[in-house]
Protein backbone atom coordinates (compact mmCIF):
# COMPACT_ATOMS: atom_id res chain seq x y z
CA UNK A 1 0.00 0.00 0.00
CA UNK A 2 1.22 3.59 -0.77
CA UNK A 3 2.75 4.85 2.39
CA UNK A 4 -0.15 7.19 3.34
CA UNK A 5 -2.45 4.88 2.79
CA UNK A 6 -1.36 2.07 5.15
CA UNK A 7 -4.68 0.78 7.43
CA UNK A 8 -4.18 2.04 11.03
CA UNK A 9 -4.63 -1.37 12.62
CA UNK A 10 -1.66 -2.74 10.79
CA UNK A 11 0.43 -0.55 12.12
CA UNK A 12 -0.68 -1.11 15.81
CA UNK A 13 1.18 -4.86 14.76
CA UNK A 14 3.07 -5.61 17.75
CA UNK A 15 7.00 -7.18 16.43
CA UNK A 16 9.61 -8.64 18.99
CA UNK A 17 12.93 -8.42 17.96
CA UNK A 18 16.08 -10.21 19.10
CA UNK A 19 19.53 -9.22 17.82
CA UNK A 20 17.70 -8.73 14.73
CA UNK A 21 19.23 -6.78 11.72
CA UNK A 22 18.31 -3.51 11.10
CA UNK A 23 17.60 -4.11 7.71
CA UNK A 24 15.41 -7.05 8.48
CA UNK A 25 13.80 -4.35 10.75
CA UNK A 26 13.22 -2.47 7.81
CA UNK A 27 11.56 -5.61 5.81
CA UNK A 28 9.17 -6.57 8.38
CA UNK A 29 7.61 -2.79 9.07
CA UNK A 30 7.60 -2.87 5.17
CA UNK A 31 5.71 -5.96 4.60
CA UNK A 32 2.87 -5.12 6.94
CA UNK A 33 1.86 -3.06 4.23
CA UNK A 34 1.10 -6.06 2.03
CA UNK A 35 1.71 -5.29 -1.86
CA UNK A 36 -1.63 -6.18 -3.80
CA UNK A 37 -1.22 -3.49 -6.46
CA UNK A 38 -4.44 -2.32 -8.08
CA UNK A 39 -4.13 0.02 -11.32
CA UNK A 40 -5.87 3.14 -11.51
CA UNK A 41 -7.50 4.17 -14.92
CA UNK A 42 -4.53 4.81 -17.14
CA UNK A 43 -4.37 7.66 -20.30
CA UNK A 44 -3.06 6.76 -23.41
CA UNK A 45 -0.33 9.16 -22.82
CA UNK A 46 3.46 7.73 -21.74
CA UNK A 47 4.11 8.92 -18.03
CA UNK A 48 7.39 11.24 -18.07
CA UNK A 49 9.72 9.93 -15.49
CA UNK A 50 12.77 11.75 -14.08
CA UNK A 51 15.53 9.31 -12.41
CA UNK A 52 17.45 10.94 -9.46
CA UNK A 53 21.18 9.03 -9.18
CA UNK A 54 22.68 7.50 -12.09
CA UNK A 55 25.32 5.30 -10.50
CA UNK A 56 23.93 2.23 -10.73
CA UNK A 57 23.14 -0.47 -13.81
CA UNK A 58 18.90 0.16 -12.52
CA UNK A 59 19.01 3.20 -14.24
CA UNK A 60 20.33 1.69 -17.65
CA UNK A 61 17.99 -1.39 -17.14
CA UNK A 62 15.17 0.79 -16.25
CA UNK A 63 15.81 2.71 -19.15
CA UNK A 64 15.97 0.10 -21.61
CA UNK A 65 13.10 -1.72 -20.85
CA UNK A 66 10.69 1.79 -20.61
CA UNK A 67 12.16 3.58 -23.55
CA UNK A 68 12.76 0.62 -25.90
CA UNK A 69 9.81 -0.66 -27.87
CA UNK A 70 11.74 -3.59 -29.59
CA UNK A 71 13.46 -4.72 -26.28
CA UNK A 72 12.19 -7.92 -25.64
CA UNK A 73 11.03 -6.67 -22.06
CA UNK A 74 9.69 -3.76 -23.40
CA UNK A 75 7.24 -2.20 -20.35
CA UNK A 76 4.54 0.31 -21.46
CA UNK A 77 2.86 3.37 -20.02
CA UNK A 78 6.09 5.81 -19.31
CA UNK A 79 9.09 7.19 -20.69
CA UNK A 80 12.45 8.26 -19.03
CA UNK A 81 12.72 12.07 -20.30
CA UNK A 82 15.44 13.39 -17.80
CA UNK A 83 17.99 12.30 -15.24
CA UNK A 84 19.73 14.26 -12.12
CA UNK A 85 22.96 12.35 -11.58
CA UNK A 86 23.59 12.72 -7.60
CA UNK A 87 27.06 10.25 -6.91
CA UNK A 88 28.77 9.34 -3.73
CA UNK A 89 32.11 9.78 -3.65
CA UNK A 90 32.97 7.22 -0.86
CA UNK A 91 31.90 4.70 -2.36
CA UNK A 92 33.88 3.42 -5.66
CA UNK A 93 30.60 1.32 -7.01
CA UNK A 94 28.97 4.57 -7.03
CA UNK A 95 31.45 7.33 -8.48
CA UNK A 96 33.39 4.94 -10.92
CA UNK A 97 30.00 3.81 -12.52
CA UNK A 98 28.21 7.09 -12.55
CA UNK A 99 30.58 8.55 -15.89
CA UNK A 100 29.63 6.05 -17.85
CA UNK A 101 26.26 5.52 -17.18
CA UNK A 102 25.73 9.56 -17.39
CA UNK A 103 27.24 9.28 -20.78
CA UNK A 104 25.10 6.80 -21.97
CA UNK A 105 21.50 7.48 -20.59
CA UNK A 106 22.70 11.27 -22.27
CA UNK A 107 24.11 9.78 -26.24
CA UNK A 108 22.16 6.52 -26.72
CA UNK A 109 18.90 7.45 -25.28
CA UNK A 110 18.37 10.76 -25.63
CA UNK A 111 17.63 12.08 -21.62
CA UNK A 112 18.31 15.39 -20.45
CA UNK A 113 20.70 15.62 -17.87
CA UNK A 114 19.93 18.61 -15.33
CA UNK A 115 22.13 19.94 -12.61
CA UNK A 116 19.48 19.92 -9.48
CA UNK A 117 16.33 17.68 -8.25
CA UNK A 118 13.76 20.58 -8.43
CA UNK A 119 14.93 21.26 -12.23
CA UNK A 120 14.18 17.76 -12.80
CA UNK A 121 10.70 17.78 -11.01
CA UNK A 122 9.25 20.93 -13.72
CA UNK A 123 10.06 18.56 -16.46
CA UNK A 124 8.65 15.07 -15.18
CA UNK A 125 4.98 13.53 -14.17
CA UNK A 126 7.06 11.02 -11.41
CA UNK A 127 10.38 9.96 -10.27
CA UNK A 128 12.38 6.75 -9.93
CA UNK A 129 15.37 7.59 -7.28
CA UNK A 130 17.76 5.00 -8.32
CA UNK A 131 20.88 6.57 -6.22
CA UNK A 132 22.76 3.32 -5.01
CA UNK A 133 23.62 4.95 -1.96
CA UNK A 134 21.12 4.57 1.21
CA UNK A 135 21.95 7.61 2.65
CA UNK A 136 21.28 10.32 0.02
CA UNK A 137 17.92 9.13 -0.39
CA UNK A 138 15.95 11.22 2.42
CA UNK A 139 17.59 14.27 1.00
CA UNK A 140 16.61 13.61 -2.02
CA UNK A 141 13.29 13.00 -1.99
CA UNK A 142 12.07 15.76 0.23
CA UNK A 143 11.96 17.80 -2.90
CA UNK A 144 10.19 15.04 -4.72
CA UNK A 145 7.20 15.06 -1.54
CA UNK A 146 7.28 18.51 -1.30
CA UNK A 147 5.81 18.40 -5.00
CA UNK A 148 3.35 16.07 -4.71
CA UNK A 149 5.01 14.11 -7.10
CA UNK A 150 4.95 9.94 -6.70
CA UNK A 151 8.14 8.14 -6.33
CA UNK A 152 9.80 4.88 -6.56
CA UNK A 153 12.38 4.64 -4.62
CA UNK A 154 15.10 1.68 -5.02
CA UNK A 155 16.78 -0.59 -2.88
CA UNK A 156 17.72 0.40 -0.31
CA UNK A 157 15.06 2.65 1.02
CA UNK A 158 17.57 3.80 3.03
CA UNK A 159 21.12 3.37 5.30
CA UNK A 160 19.61 3.01 8.67
CA UNK A 161 16.03 2.44 10.72
CA UNK A 162 15.98 6.21 11.71
CA UNK A 163 16.24 7.50 8.26
CA UNK A 164 13.53 4.81 7.34
CA UNK A 165 10.99 6.27 9.34
CA UNK A 166 11.74 10.24 8.34
CA UNK A 167 10.91 9.10 4.73
CA UNK A 168 7.58 7.93 6.17
CA UNK A 169 6.54 10.79 8.07
CA UNK A 170 7.45 12.81 5.05
CA UNK A 171 5.15 11.21 3.24
CA UNK A 172 2.50 10.72 5.18
CA UNK A 173 2.67 14.62 5.82
CA UNK A 174 2.80 15.70 2.36
CA UNK A 175 0.14 13.26 1.69
CA UNK A 176 2.36 11.71 -1.48
CA UNK A 177 2.85 8.26 -1.95
CA UNK A 178 5.90 5.90 -2.39
CA UNK A 179 6.72 2.64 -2.70
CA UNK A 180 10.42 0.51 -2.47
CA UNK A 181 11.36 -2.85 -3.25
CA UNK A 182 13.49 -5.05 -4.75
CA UNK A 183 12.68 -6.63 -7.86
CA UNK A 184 13.12 -10.39 -6.26
CA UNK A 185 9.66 -9.19 -4.28
CA UNK A 186 8.08 -9.77 -7.96
CA UNK A 187 10.20 -12.53 -9.70
CA UNK A 188 7.82 -14.83 -11.46
CA UNK A 189 10.29 -17.43 -10.82
CA UNK A 190 9.53 -16.62 -6.65
CA UNK A 191 6.28 -15.75 -7.28
CA UNK A 192 4.86 -18.20 -8.77
CA UNK A 193 5.28 -20.57 -5.77
CA UNK A 194 2.34 -18.68 -3.64
CA UNK A 195 0.21 -20.68 -6.18
CA UNK A 196 -1.34 -23.29 -3.24
CA UNK A 197 -3.17 -24.72 -6.04
CA UNK A 198 -0.19 -26.20 -8.00
CA UNK A 199 2.18 -26.41 -4.71
CA UNK A 200 0.06 -26.07 -1.77
CA UNK A 201 0.15 -24.67 1.51
CA UNK A 202 3.28 -22.61 2.65
CA UNK A 203 4.58 -24.42 5.54
CA UNK A 204 8.28 -22.65 5.51
CA UNK A 205 10.64 -20.66 3.38
CA UNK A 206 14.29 -20.70 3.44
CA UNK A 207 15.49 -17.42 1.12
CA UNK A 208 18.79 -17.01 0.39
CA UNK A 209 20.83 -14.23 -1.59
CA UNK A 210 24.37 -12.78 -1.75
CA UNK A 211 24.32 -10.60 1.36
CA UNK A 212 27.72 -8.37 0.79
CA UNK A 213 28.24 -5.17 3.27
CA UNK A 214 28.90 -1.95 2.72
CA UNK A 215 30.72 0.58 5.47
CA UNK A 216 28.37 3.24 5.12
CA UNK A 217 25.24 0.91 4.98
CA UNK A 218 23.80 -1.17 8.28
CA UNK A 219 24.31 -4.71 7.90
CA UNK A 220 21.78 -6.03 5.14
CA UNK A 221 20.62 -2.83 4.40
CA UNK A 222 23.03 -3.00 1.28
CA UNK A 223 22.49 -6.25 -0.45
CA UNK A 224 21.08 -8.96 1.82
CA UNK A 225 17.86 -7.30 1.09
CA UNK A 226 16.99 -9.13 -1.77
CA UNK A 227 16.64 -11.88 0.09
CA UNK A 228 14.99 -10.78 2.82
CA UNK A 229 12.35 -9.65 0.16
CA UNK A 230 12.19 -13.03 -1.62
CA UNK A 231 10.95 -14.43 2.18
CA UNK A 232 8.10 -11.91 2.74
CA UNK A 233 6.88 -12.30 -0.97
CA UNK A 234 6.51 -15.88 0.21
CA UNK A 235 6.09 -15.49 3.40
CA UNK A 236 3.91 -12.34 3.70
CA UNK A 237 3.81 -9.95 7.00
CA UNK A 238 3.85 -11.22 10.25
CA UNK A 239 6.74 -12.36 11.54
CA UNK A 240 7.13 -11.57 15.52
CA UNK A 241 10.48 -12.38 16.62
CA UNK A 242 13.71 -13.23 14.94
CA UNK A 243 17.27 -14.55 15.92
CA UNK A 244 20.40 -13.86 13.78
CA UNK A 245 23.94 -16.04 13.54
CA UNK A 246 26.41 -13.79 12.03
CA UNK A 247 30.25 -13.48 10.86
CA UNK A 248 32.46 -12.43 8.10
CA UNK A 249 31.52 -15.29 5.87
CA UNK A 250 27.74 -14.78 6.05
CA UNK A 251 24.50 -15.32 8.66
CA UNK A 252 21.31 -17.27 9.05
CA UNK A 253 18.58 -14.87 10.16
CA UNK A 254 15.61 -17.23 11.82
CA UNK A 255 11.87 -15.85 11.74
CA UNK A 256 9.02 -16.73 13.76
CA UNK A 257 5.60 -15.73 12.26
CA UNK A 258 2.28 -15.01 14.20
CA UNK A 259 0.43 -18.12 12.43
CA UNK A 260 3.46 -20.30 14.17
CA UNK A 261 5.58 -21.36 11.40
CA UNK A 262 9.19 -20.41 10.99
CA UNK A 263 11.38 -19.51 8.23
CA UNK A 264 15.09 -18.49 7.20
CA UNK A 265 17.23 -16.37 5.54
CA UNK A 266 20.71 -16.71 4.18
CA UNK A 267 22.85 -13.98 3.65
CA UNK A 268 25.84 -15.22 1.25
CA UNK A 269 29.48 -13.42 1.49
CA UNK A 270 31.68 -16.17 0.58
CA UNK A 271 31.81 -18.79 -2.16
CA UNK A 272 28.99 -19.14 -4.70
CA UNK A 273 25.88 -16.39 -4.28
CA UNK A 274 22.74 -17.35 -5.86
CA UNK A 275 19.49 -15.86 -5.23
CA UNK A 276 16.38 -17.95 -4.69
CA UNK A 277 14.42 -19.86 -2.39
CA UNK A 278 13.58 -23.49 -1.30
CA UNK A 279 9.77 -23.81 0.15
CA UNK A 280 8.16 -26.47 1.93
CA UNK A 281 4.16 -26.86 1.46
CA UNK A 282 1.47 -29.76 2.43
CA UNK A 283 2.19 -31.08 -0.85
CA UNK A 284 6.20 -31.54 -1.12
CA UNK A 285 9.34 -29.32 -1.05
CA UNK A 286 10.20 -27.12 -4.42
CA UNK A 287 12.70 -24.59 -5.52
CA UNK A 288 12.20 -21.39 -7.22
CA UNK A 289 13.47 -20.47 -10.57
CA UNK A 290 16.79 -19.16 -11.55
CA UNK A 291 17.53 -15.87 -12.15
CA UNK A 292 17.52 -14.24 -15.46
CA UNK A 293 17.28 -12.09 -17.89
CA UNK A 294 13.43 -11.22 -17.24
CA UNK A 295 14.36 -9.92 -13.32
CA UNK A 296 13.59 -6.40 -13.47
CA UNK A 297 10.41 -6.62 -16.04
CA UNK A 298 7.54 -7.80 -13.31
CA UNK A 299 8.90 -5.01 -11.14
CA UNK A 300 8.91 -1.98 -13.60
CA UNK A 301 5.20 -3.32 -14.33
CA UNK A 302 4.12 -2.77 -10.88
CA UNK A 303 6.36 0.54 -10.72
CA UNK A 304 4.49 1.87 -13.63
CA UNK A 305 0.93 1.25 -12.30
CA UNK A 306 1.59 2.54 -8.83
CA UNK A 307 3.26 6.11 -10.83
CA UNK A 308 0.48 6.37 -12.93
CA UNK A 309 -1.76 6.62 -10.13
CA UNK A 310 -2.22 2.58 -8.72
CA UNK A 311 -2.18 1.99 -5.56
CA UNK A 312 -0.17 -0.49 -3.48
CA UNK A 313 -2.42 -2.18 -1.01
Amino acid sequence: MSIPEVNEKKQKVKILFKSCSFALIIQLFLALLSFNPVCAAQGKQDLKIGLIGLDTSHCIAYTRMLNDPDNQSHVEGARIIAAYPGGSPDIPSSINRLPGYRKELKETWGISIVETIPELLEMVDAVILTSVDGRKHLEQVKPVFAAGVRVFIDKPLAAELKEVKEIIALSRNSGTPFFTASSLRFFPGITKLTNKDEYGEILSVDAFSPAALEPHHTDLYWYGIHGVETLYALMGPGCIKVTRVFNEDGEVVVGLWEDGRISTFRGIRKGSSPYGARIITDKGTFISDPIDGSLYQALLIEVVKFLRGGVKC
